[in-house]
């Protein structure tokens, strides 16, 4: 926990910016019914049955100091997968960047293994070199600004039914695009002192 604080306490650095990075599931659901239009004095009416299409993975990357995010959504979650977003923040999102510092949870497909899964030994080391991973601990997932990312993602585009992949792709496109464009961004306050004093519990008592 006091990696991740210290880490979110560094001085803003163009050299390492520090991205957090996420996924989450997501079920694409479809009208069984056509919905009846709102119209004055009348809300919009929908049938509560509903018809699934399948699950997907939404992937997204945050820089907060710099007010960026960039989404992804995939149809499967597997190291390949996470190795290929990687390459595109290295190589597409930060190609003149000497390093990334990224933040993310320790679920099992996000490590450097994965980028020797996807790639040669040399270009897989080469980006593996350009990374400093910083992991959030066990049960300790809320340290990731990109969990907050996807937590406003969720109240602003995704309480609603979206049929498919390619539409809920656009529908993320957008968002991330109006955040971007609005400056958007995480007001990270919790510092490792407030940790000290307000998780005194999980500390060892010496």
């Amino acid at each position: 926990m006091e990696d991740v604080l210290a880490v979110y306490e560094r001085p803003y650095n163009d050299k390492c910016p520090v991205v957090c990075m996420d996924e989450k599931p997501y079920q694409l659901l479809d009208e069984a019914r056509e919905p009846i239009p709102m119209k004055p004095g009348d809300i919009r009416h929908e049938d509560s049955e509903y018809v699934r299409n399948g699950t997907c993975s939404i992937f997204i990357f945050t820089e907060p100091l710099k007010s960026w995010r960039r989404t992804a959504v995939l149809e499967h979650r597997t190291r390949v997968d996470w190795a290929e977003q990687i390459r595109i923040l290295l190589e597409e999102d930060y190609p003149d960047t000497p390093k990334i510092c990224l933040v993310m949870d320790n679920l099992n497909t996000h490590n450097i293994s994965s980028l020797y899964a996807a790639f040669p030994p040399d270009k897989a080391f080469a980006l593996a070199q350009r990374l400093e991973i910083h992991y959030t601990p066990k049960h300790g997932s809320w340290l990731d600004i990109a969990e907050i990312e996807l937590s406003v993602m969720e109240r602003q585009c995704l309480g609603r039914r979206i049929p498919d992949i390619q539409s809920l792709r656009n529908e993320l496109s957008s968002w991330s695009t109006s955040r971007n464009d609005a400056n958007r961004s995480v007001d990270w306050q919790f510092t490792t002192a407030d940790a000290r004093i307000h998780l005194k519990r999980l500390y060892p008592i010496i």
